[in-house]
């Protein structure tokens, strides 16, 4: 999956023609991009993986050093994989070539060579792979090359079903429509990060405008397609002057400058979930499924958390819902938790009340995001100290404690501001 910096430019026009629309819920497939299958990553995929028609995995990056090719492969747990029961896709992701692939025939071989042995490792391990996904970062100025050295790879792989990912300003190339139908069932990813100019730029990983228009233009193709979103987020950086210097996808890179500013940009559920909601009842006929990048991980801190992406597939838009609770903790002692019931990850600036009558605070604190901001013989506040707290779907956190100097019941009261 593209997930480094792209340009994307699609022509928006009035009167913009749309092609035929068919009218039912489009199926959900994922992809499971981690390169290292920790626990978190196998209890996903176990807890998860089944909820989806198919289950596209990494399984091999090759970049290219003065055009010899460097492969990082992934050790992908085929045992937790064989327990989905559900078709699985494998993927080889393809860095950017410099030149024309197809005239260097061993680079080429080399391709077909580890994608065939990606192929066998999959049947040896008991997966029968629906698909072979080629993720190739291609100019579009080299769109007919890609699909003269693909000729090769698919007559190699024949009968495996070999697809591509694409990008929309591939869309308008006459030399993609013969590329598209080379490999039916493409995947056109619509999210991806414009260069921002500055801190203050606006910036967005799916443009839904766009990412309409994208698909109705791909419709108008004709050759079969799905449709790849963004579930993920990155961490974008700045130098001290406001200039753009990088992104992450994980945390703040050790080797940014002293002063780096960073702001954060994320998919945006609710939006997204608009989009697919237009797709299920209003696509292109040749539109066959929403494809996800990437699958929720419990330790994935700028991805999705699942009841987001459970929501949206369920068809319905995601909620924020969350409550506080007191836990009694020993007599005199209350421990108090936010709750995050909902849908959406909260990041409201939120101010928690904890009130009771006829006893006095001896001793109390915040803990982690939160402060005890007031105190008074009845009531205690306890506030977020910054704007950047966000407590994700469907996880509790503990804000605070206190201890009366008598047993009482405690009530609770949760505001935004």
């Amino acid at each position: 999956m593209k997930v480094v910096l792209a340009f994307i430019s699609v022509a928006i026009g009035a009167g913009y023609p749309w092609p035929t629309l068919a009218a039912q819920p489009l199926p959900n497939e994922i992809y499971v991009w981690q390169r290292a299958w920790s626990a978190p990553v196998r209890e996903a995929v176990a807890q998860h993986a089944a909820n989806f028609s198919e289950t596209a995995v990494l399984m091999a990056e090759v970049t290219w050093k003065n055009k010899i090719p460097q492969v990082t492969r992934v050790a992908v747990d085929f045992p937790t994989l064989e327990k989905i029961s559900k078709p699985v896709g494998i993927v080889l992701r393809i860095g950017p070539y410099p030149g024309a692939l197809a005239a260097n025939p061993m680079a080429v071989n080399f391709i077909v060579d580890l994608a065939a042995a990606l192929s066998a490792e999959a049947l040896t391990n008991k997966i029968g792979p629906a698909e072979l996904q080629i993720d190739f970062d291609c100019a579009e100025s080299k769109l007919d090359d890609y699909r003269a050295w693909l000729a090769i790879l698919r007559n190699r792989l024949a009968p495996l079903p070999v697809r591509i990912t694409a990008l929309p300003n591939w869309l308008n190339s006459p030399a993609f429509a013969k590329l598209a139908a080379a490999c039916p069932n493409y995947v056109l990813q619509v999210h991806s990060l414009n260069k921002p100019t500055d801190i203050n730029s606006p910036f967005a990983l799916c443009d839904p405008v766009a990412a309409k228009i994208a698909v109705a233009r791909a419709g108008e193709i004709g050759v079969p397609f799905r449709v790849a979103l963004p579930t993920y987020g990155y961490l974008v950086a700045f130098d001290t002057a406001g200039k753009f210097i990088g992104i992450s996808a994980e945390a703040a890179r050790a080797n940014w400058p002293s002063g780096t500013q960073l702001r954060e940009l994320r998919a945006d559920p609710v939006a997204i979930g608009s989009l697919v909601q237009f797709w299920n009842t209003n696509h292109p006929s040749a539109l066959r499924g929403v494809i996800w990048y990437r699958l929720p991980v419990a330790v994935d801190n700028l991805n999705w958390r699942w009841p987001t992406l459970a929501a949206i597939m369920a068809r319905r838009e995601p909620c924020e819902n969350f409550r506080a609770v007191a836990r009694r903790v020993e007599p005199g002692l209350v421990e108090i938790s936010l709750d995050n019931i909902g849908d959406l990850d909260i990041t409201s600036r939120l101010a928690l009340s904890v009130r009771w009558s006829d006893a006095h605070v001896s001793a109390g604190d915040g803990l982690r995001d939160f402060e005890l901001a007031e105190q008074e013989n009845s009531v205690a506040k306890f506030q977020t100290k910054t704007s950047s707290f966000r407590l994700p779907a469907g996880e509790k956190q503990i804000v605070g404690w206190l201890r009366l100097d008598q047993d009482r019941e405690v009530k609770l009261e949760v505001q935004k501001f």
